[in-house]
């Protein structure tokens, strides 16, 4: 066992710069001095070296940092193993050198021992997992003129040197290195501690392996809390999320506004659920659902789409559901419909608030069961279709009228997504200015561009009819344009004569969804014919108010209620600040008329 004298000259030692952090100057100074074996054998005995890999294994199991663990298994390895200096380095995932310590290990002689190491050498050991033997350093092949160099060899001091890898299973995470300074014992001593240094060695590998799993279990705790963090802050602040890059063909444009709606496309994409696309006419609704189809499992099976609006009921329902030979007249064969050739993919179905309450129950079962019936046909055909609907209609006001159904409503709209305005993302109108513009001048062999008054222009309007809008107005102006370029004064808008914007005139452009139609009120047979023929007044259907309103000075009855005319309105706003509350009662209306009637002639309300 180590005697209290050695255990007490390895205390004090820990606290001493070692021979391999100082100068080389140093180095070479201490090499030139004959060693003495009055402190250490050179080959130490059984006991003594077995006291020595008992103490050096209750180091590591110590609770320390790893840099002061492995500083001390040198510090004792120098107390019973003959030599001039040793060294533990280990390496990183990448192959650097992360760690070396030598006895009394410190941060600052961190670097200096690093310069002490002969790199060639240590690349050997650890490229070959072997361990590297030298007794003249100065004539081995592994050790180039610098390496002796830093280990203070020359011709007059020669300089022996033992190195063998630390492994981790079976990887080499670093490297033990001894040497001394050569005379008659030098081949026992390599002999000797060629058989010990290995044993010390795997003692250290699983050390470092034990320090590195704690390192990561203690690592992976830390690494969740932030990323918890990170997903309550973006719970907290939306606005501060990093939207996912989606590509969508045909959708051009980086504004936030998209760029949330296509990361909603991808993770919706993923599940067997209807899609219900709300928004204005014109804003790419159906460019929408094909992304959501191509980005779904089904992108390999049929995309079919039906505008529902653009036929009556009973061409709808055979054009969904098929048709049996002989069900109608002109029925001269079977044909499958929509459904069945939708089988297995997905079936758009755009303007579905403009199907009858009859037609309505009609696709209610077949969305429940999956299933249906040809016209004219009494067999039973299942399939697997994705639905994805689309409207521009106000659905929520639909069912409070009964036009539409709710269960029906309810079934569609399990994921509604809402398509935003294109004046909900200016930023992307030059964009798709340009691609339109773009498209022009390819069909027509023009170089045309725009100046930046025209992208002005363009960045100022409101375009209620969004893209549709946009594009139509990018090649009007390019057919008209007279220059290599489009300017301001090219715009129908600047010379007073556009006609969308006439046609948009009463709109206030802030509705999301554009407002249901108006259900005209049946005229009153003893309403006088000046009432009646009023083209700037608008009717207020008594069965909203449930009661009749105060009559407004110069306005007549009208079936129980009151014709309120443009300027009456604006007149009550103004004279109640603009609250719609005050001109309600002013005008003898309820809340909800209000906001019919001002929505009715695109009265925008003034934020005073």
């Amino acid at each position: 066992m180590l005697d209290s004298d050695n255990t007490r000259e390895f205390e004090q030692s820990a606290g001493e710069t070692p021979s391999c952090c100082t100068s080389l100057q140093d180095a070479k100074r201490a090499n030139s001095k004959p060693e003495t074996n009055n402190a250490v054998p050179i080959v130490p005995s059984h006991e003594s070296a077995l006291a020595g890999v008992f103490e050096i294994s209750k180091v590591l199991t110590a609770p320390s940092r790893l840099e002061v663990t492995l500083a001390k298994v040198v510090d004792l390895l120098r107390s019973f193993v003959q030599m001039r200096c040793g060294i533990i380095s280990l390496l990183d995932g990448d192959g650097q050198l992360d760690i070396t310590v030598g006895a009394g290990w410190s941060e600052s002689c961190d670097e200096r021992c690093r310069m002490y190491l002969p790199r060639k050498a240590i690349d050997q050991i650890v490229t070959t997992d072997t361990p590297l033997v030298a007794e003249n350093i100065a004539v081995h092949s592994a050790f180039s003129a610098a390496d002796t160099d830093v280990l203070g060899a020359s011709d007059a001091i020669r300089v022996s040197f033992i190195g063998v890898p630390i492994r981790v299973d079976a990887n080499v995470v670093g490297t033990l290195t001894i040497d001394r300074v050569l005379d008659n014992g030098s081949r026992s001593w390599l002999d000797y501690n060629l058989r010990l240094l290995p044993v010390i060695a795997n003692l250290v590998g699983q050390t470092v392996k034990l320090h590195r799993s704690f390192a990561c279990d203690r690592e992976q705790p830390m690494a969740e809390k932030e990323r918890l963090q990170k997903q309550f802050c973006e719970l907290k602040h939306p606005a501060r999320r990093q939207h996912k890059k989606v590509y969508v063909k045909g959708m051009i444009g980086d504004s936030p506004a998209l760029l949330g709606l296509l990361e909603k496309v991808a993770v919706v994409a993923e599940a067997k659920i209807t899609v219900l696309l709300r928004g204005e006419s014109g804003t790419g609704k159906e460019l929408i659902a094909k992304a959501i189809h191509e980005l779904s499992p089904r992108a390999k099976r049929p995309f079919i789409k039906l505008n529902c609006a653009a036929l009556p009921e009973t061409v709808l329902e055979s054009e969904l559901f098929g048709h049996e030979k002989g069900a109608f007249t002109s029925a001269f064969n079977s044909r499958k419909g929509r459904f069945e050739l939708a089988d297995k993919g997905t079936l758009f179905l755009d303007e579905i608030g403009e199907i009858s309450a009859s037609f309505q129950a009609k696709l209610l079962r077949v969305l429940q069961e999956q299933e249906f019936e040809r016209v004219g046909g009494n067999q039973t055909i299942k399939v697997d279709v994705r639905v994805i609907a689309a409207t521009n209609k106000n659905l929520e006001e639909a069912v409070a009228r009964n036009e539409f159904r709710a269960d029906l409503y309810y079934r569609i709209s399990v994921v509604p997504l809402l398509v935003p305005a294109l004046r909900e993302r200016r930023s992307d109108i030059p964009l798709l200015a340009a691609e339109f513009l773009k498209n022009f001048n390819d069909e027509n062999g023009r170089t045309l561009t725009f100046d930046p008054s025209a992208i002005e222009v363009l960045m100022n309007c409101d375009f209620p009819g969004n893209i549709r809008e946009l594009e139509n107005c990018v090649h009007r102006t390019a057919i008209m344009a007279a220059g290599p370029s489009i300017g301001r004064n090219d715009f129908s808008c600047s010379q007073g004569q556009c006609f969308a914007a006439a046609l948009w005139k009463s709109r206030s452009g802030k509705s999301a969804l554009q407002p249901g139609p108006i259900v005209p009120v049946p005229v009153n047979p003893a309403t006088p014919p000046a009432a009646t023929a009023s083209s700037a007044a608008v009717a207020v259907p008594p069965a909203i108010t449930g009661q009749p309103p105060l009559v407004p000075a110069g306005a007549g009855h009208l079936n129980g209620g009151r014709i309120i005319d443009r300027e009456g309105v604006i007149a009550a706003m103004e004279r109640c600040g603009w609250v719609q509350a005050k001109a309600a009662r002013l005008l003898g209306l309820t809340p909800r008329q209000i906001g019919y009637v001002l929505r009715k002639y695109g009265i925008e309300i003034k934020r005073l």
